[in-house]
């Protein structure tokens, strides 16, 4: 792969296999449109293309119809694509974990979850200072999944890792555009990801849903509802105790 040029960013993948190698570029294509809905991707080709040999092709292939950006057929792999609707449901899914999440967070000593995040805070504004668009995406997407992993919940986070793969390529390419086009927007995320950082330190709901709403594009509908989905579910869980 040492001739194609990569869409994913080449210094995060320095530990990684040929074929996780192989399927973060091949998801990225996807994703970005590079490679275009109704495309039929061939092993044969694909191997020749990333000078790989056709079992990391295979690999990648497999993963990819997991995640639905392909269609395995007789001819090859149909490439599906993304819709603007899937990308939304992503939002869903992360509206409810972070929801959820932090109803746990709220009975948890959190201290040293804030000192975390605070350095990972750090480490995106020297990104935004060094206009390093990749490392910001990736500090962003660890921030958020340093706090879902602070609750030690097996099932959410098995449900973080179904949906990282794809949401992580998306807000890589988000955040190129954002550099590029929204240089002078990337404070105001900065001040958001502060706010969450506030609402956990000091458990305040009121705070964490109005990081919800600024966080989520047009999905203020949707953050109350949700919120008061996990507030019955939390009620439900104390009563049972009782």
């Amino acid at each position: 792969m040492e001739n194609h040029e990569s869409l994913y960013p080449e210094k995060w993948l320095s530990k990684a296999s040929t074929g996780e190698r192989v399927t973060c570029e091949l998801r990225m294509r996807i994703i970005s449109g590079f490679i275009e809905s109704g495309t039929i991707l061939s092993e044969n080709k694909l191997a020749a293309e990333y000078n790989v040999s056709r079992s990391p092709i295979r690999e990648a292939l497999k993963i990819l119809a997991n995640e639905n950006l392909i269609r395995l057929e007789r001819m090859g792999a149909v490439v599906v694509g993304i819709s603007d609707k899937e990308v939304e449901e992503i939002y869903d899914v992360r509206l409810l974990i972070e929801t959820f999440v932090f109803e746990r967070l709220v009975k948890l000593d959190a201290a040293s979850l804030v000192r975390e995040l605070n350095k990972i805070l750090e480490m995106m504004q020297i990104a935004i200072k060094y206009k390093d668009a990749d490392e910001f995406a990736i500090q962003d997407v660890l921030f958020h999944e340093t706090i879902i992993r602070a609750i030690n919940h097996s099932y959410i986070t098995m449900i973080w890792n179904n949906i990282k793969p794809v949401m992580e390529s998306f807000i890589i390419l988000s955040m190129r555009m954002h550099f590029n086009e929204k240089y002078d927007d990337l404070s105001r995320i900065v001040k958001n990801h502060e706010l969450y950082i506030d609402a956990i330190n000091t458990k305040d709901r009121d705070i964490m849903i109005q990081s919800l709403h600024q966080n989520f594009d047009d999905v203020q509908g949707k953050v109350d509802d949700l919120w008061m989905s996990q507030r019955m579910l939390s009620k439900a869980r104390e009563q049972e105790k009782e």
